[in-house]
């Protein structure tokens, strides 16, 4: 049964001596997975857990990944191992790690190897290595994906319960999609990329496989921050994985931009995704994905090709034997665009974008097919572009666009094909979208990646807001959906979770308020009951002009939340209630303006 990172750092925890039996497990499962493709370098088990004796002693309860296997893409640099790119000679032996691999280190995690990939990350099928194809960890003879092939079936098939891939059009989604695991494509820049060899140097991301959002999350928020070699790199922004709000808004390709080519099997599990949608409660709207689609040609049939050939396009020219045959006739069609072709392409993607955003400006996030369909090694090895260009239908725009996506898991076929969505939202929002991805990935049902055994839990909500900010509980009109919630958001606020009070509360409907308001009153022990309320975040500035603003005989107190944590909130004043309707019995003033 595949183990998750929560799961096997409770264990390390628990029982020091248990990251060795979990080293164990990872060398026999290689052993048991018998694919010689799968990795292009391999560290004796041996050397792993000499790391792990030079882990900082009695840290285990400090390190978040302490003990946790990793394996990592190996176009991403990992001290004393060489980096191919799945290129021999264009091998090297880096002096130090990458900068998302020494933060790994420095949480604990032990790094066993370097995984196969497409060459030179170019490719979304997984079969374009001269060390051989990965087996599809649910079906041989489907291909695994790529480019992040290696790491991908490594943590379907429970090797590791983490792995490091890279996303510029998809490599971090595509094969996840098809291995039935998690794929989590960041923010641009949130994760840097010193120390990885450049694909689309503008583009390129670090991207998490794992076997649930919450371990990718954790995995993120390690990794997330500034670095100075790496002038693209953003300050980090992940936040905390918190609740979803109560109506959740998800835009869906419109009938006609859900394209399948012909593949019965993704479309009907697309159709069961929408249908999963709707029971979890979300409101599904279609959106035209015309400029989408528009701004994923300008990647591999407009000038955005010439940025592959800057970074390898030299190499390539010089050892033009040691080259896919398929990797050189991509990158190499760079050579025909010109700077005035760079310009143009430049300007019709800030046209594009602002088409982009007038699209989904009416939705939370985006819900598409991570790949439009399933082929088989044969398949693509008989049309390799082609099959190629469409397993990209719905991932080569995102980076584009700079949005951050994750893929989950969503059907597996009879056939034990396995068919995903993948969820996207703007730069910025990676947390809010690891939960909106887990609470799906958990409606399913499904067993973590092949091993079967395991489900996804549902993502624990949080009141927590950064540390820079103040968390606020709302109740009455200002909750999600109500008719003075603008005022939290035109200040910036942030929706934090969807939560309850302690027992120690009555709600009153207030009379003479326009819009209709609730007065809620701290009363004595025994007489309260818990009222439903949503947390939010403010800076100190924008809490200062919220609160400003609030007429009696409401006011902000301290609230206690059910659990134990306490947050400023709305309460009312003790004389303010008389005469008012009791309506704690709703539970929550959203059920008590339902029921009239």
């Amino acid at each position: 049964m595949a183990e998750t990172i929560a799961e096997l750092i409770a264990r390390h925890r628990a029982d020091p001596g248990a990251v060795r039996e979990t080293l164990d497990r990872t060398y026999q499962r290689i052993r048991d997975a018998g694919d010689p493709a799968l990795f292009i370098a391999l560290r004796d088990q041996a050397a792993v857990a000499s790391d792990l004796d030079r882990l900082p002693a009695g840290r285990g309860d400090a390190l978040p990944l302490y003990g946790i296997p990793v394996a990592i893409k190996d176009n991403i640099d990992v001290a004393g191992l060489p980096t191919t790119a799945a290129c021999p000679a264009f091998a090297y032996m880096p002096q130090r790690d990458a900068t998302a691999v020494a933060r790994l280190r420095q949480a604990g995690a032990l790094i066993i190897g370097k995984t196969n990939l497409d060459q030179f990350a170019t490719g979304l099928v997984g079969v374009r290595s001269p060390y051989g194809t990965p087996r599809n960890a649910m079906r041989a003879e489907l291909v695994p994906g790529g480019s992040s092939s290696g790491s991908a079936v490594a943590v379907a098939h429970g090797i590791v319960p983490l792995a490091l891939g890279t996303d510029t059009a998809g490599s971090g989604r595509v094969p996840a999609g098809l291995n039935n695991i998690v794929g989590f494509k960041p923010s641009l820049g949130l994760v840097p990329t010193t120390g990885v060899v450049p694909a689309c140097r503008s583009l390129d991301c670090v991207s998490i496989f794992a076997l649930t959002s919450e371990d990718a999350f954790t995995a993120l928020a390690i990794m997330a921050g500034p670095d100075g070699p790496d002038p693209r790199a953003r300050a980090p922004r992940p936040g905390d994985m918190g609740g979803l709000p109560p109506h959740v808004r998800i835009g869906v390709p419109r009938a006609a931009d859900r394209l399948f080519f012909c593949d019965t099997r993704a479309e009907a599990a697309f159709e069961a995704a929408l249908s999963a949608a709707r029971r979890l409660g979300w409101q599904l709207v279609d959106v035209d994905l015309t400029a989408l689609f528009e701004t994923a040609r300008l990647l591999y049939e407009g000038a955005w090709i010439a940025e592959r050939t800057a970074a390898v396009g030299d190499f390539i020219d010089a050892h033009p034997g040691d080259i896919h045959p398929v990797t050189r006739a991509v990158i190499m069609q760079g050579r025909g665009f010109s700077a005035v072709d760079t310009f143009r392409a430049l300007y019709r993607l800030d046209e594009l974008r602002a088409r982009a955003r007038n699209a989904l400006a009416a939705i939370d996030a985006l819900m598409v097919p991570t790949a439009p369909a399933a082929y088989t090694v044969a398949e693509v090895a008989a049309e390799p572009l082609a099959l190629n260009a469409r397993l990209g239908t719905y991932t080569n725009f995102v980076n584009l666009l700079d949005m951050a996506g994750i893929a989950v898991p969503s059907t597996i076929a009879d056939d034990r094909t396995p068919s995903g969505v993948t969820f996207l939202a703007p730069a910025g929002r990676d947390a809010w979208l690891a939960s909106l991805g887990g609470a799906y990935h958990a409606a399913t049902g499904l067993p973590l990646g092949a091993l079967g055994g395991g489900r996804a839990p549902m993502p624990a909500q949080s009141i927590s807001a950064a540390p820079d900010e103040i968390a606020i509980a709302v109740v009455g009109a200002h909750l999600s959906g109500m008719p003075l919630n603008h005022e939290l958001t035109a200040l910036g606020g942030r929706f934090l979770a969807a939560t309850t009070t302690a027992a120690r509360y009555r709600l009153y409907a207030l009379a003479g308020t326009q819009p209709p308001k609730p007065g809620m009153l701290r009363v004595a022990a025994g007489q309260g009951t818990s009222i439903a309320v949503e947390t939010w975040a403010l800076s100190p500035e924008a809490f200062g002009r919220f609160v400003a603003d609030i007429p009696p005989p409401l006011s902000i107190g301290t609230l206690d939340l059910a659990g134990g944590a306490r947050v400023k909130g709305f309460l009312v004043e003790a004389d303010g209630v008389a005469g008012a309707r009791d309506v704690s019995h709703f539970g929550g003033w959203r059920a008590a303006v339902a029921a009239g």
